[in-house]
């Protein structure tokens, strides 16, 4: 049996009609395991599902709102139902607001409270909470999970603009940790991901100009990063399937996996 063998597992992944969670569910149904993909939009669910099961995955779509418990519970139920009790949790929803993002029109003391808060429900209550309270406890149960939060470069380093995406962000990385510590004896095991800079809808506005072409944010991205590039979504892939395998990780719980291109190891 490979090291990376998932085949007795079943993923549950958040935000998987996304580019991110959208690779990461592929990878994980490469290595067997049957996916569940999470999401609100049925359309892009749907094509993930078509592409996981052209390549000879296992995969169905569940409808759900990451920001609703009762949501969840339903889904936690469907899943469980339709294609086993879930023993891998990646949470690859969040996201920024517009409105939480420092302007010279928008300055920090301007910022209203409702897009601030809007950014922490999306990145640590619907991105991390919510979803380890449904299926958190049933992996204890059983003994037996592995959850993966996904973080982001600026959980360690706050960068300009974004303040509200970055606070947010540091606080899945400590709250990614307090869990581990918790659940550490009862099976499951809690980590995340840090991504570097991957181009997605959510960052598209600050990355280009309406031309195609890196803005100013992107060359200064270029240039502080070793490998000079933007990543590629499939990037990711390897660190979810590492963290998601029993076999390969199973003695790794509140560690940080950096997929950044060398982001956080330049200084001058």
């Amino acid at each position: 049996m490979s090291m990376f063998d998932l085949s007795d597992d079943v993923a549950v992944v958040i935000g998987a009609t996304g580019a991110l969670g959208g690779a990461c569910a592929g990878a994980l149904a490469e290595a067997g395991a049957k996916i569940a993909v999470v999401g609100r939009s049925a359309e892009r669910g749907e094509a993930q599902v078509k592409e996981i099961s052209k390549s000879g995955g296992t995969a169905q779509f569940f409808a759900c709102d990451a920001m609703d418990p009762d949501s969840l519970k339903t889904c936690h139920e469907a899943v469980s139902s339709e294609l086993g009790p879930p023993t891998i949790l990646l949470n690859a929803a969040g996201g920024n607001d517009p409105d939480a993002t420092v302007t010279p029109e928008m300055p920090f003391e301007k910022i209203p409270q409702p897009a601030w808060a809007k950014v922490f429900d999306l990145n640590l209550v619907g991105g991390f909470l919510l979803p380890c309270q449904e299926f958190g406890p049933a992996m204890c149960e059983r003994g037996k999970g592995s959850i993966i939060n996904i973080a982001s470069v600026t959980s360690h380093l706050p960068l300009s603009k974004v303040i509200a995406y970055s606070a947010s962000k540091a606080a899945v990385l400590s709250a990614t940790r307090f869990l581990a510590r918790e659940w550490a004896t009862k099976g499951v095991r809690v980590n995340s991901i840090t991504p570097g800079f991957f181009p997605a809808e959510q960052n598209k506005k600050l990355l280009y100009n309406e031309d195609g072409t890196p803005s100013d944010r992107a060359k200064a991205i270029f240039g502080h990063t070793p490998m000079g590039r933007f990543g590629d979504p499939k990037e990711l892939a390897g660190a979810a399937v590492y963290l998601a395998s029993e076999q390969a990780a199973s003695f790794v719980t509140g560690s940080d996996i950096v997929v950044d291109g060398g982001f956080l190891s330049q200084t001058i």
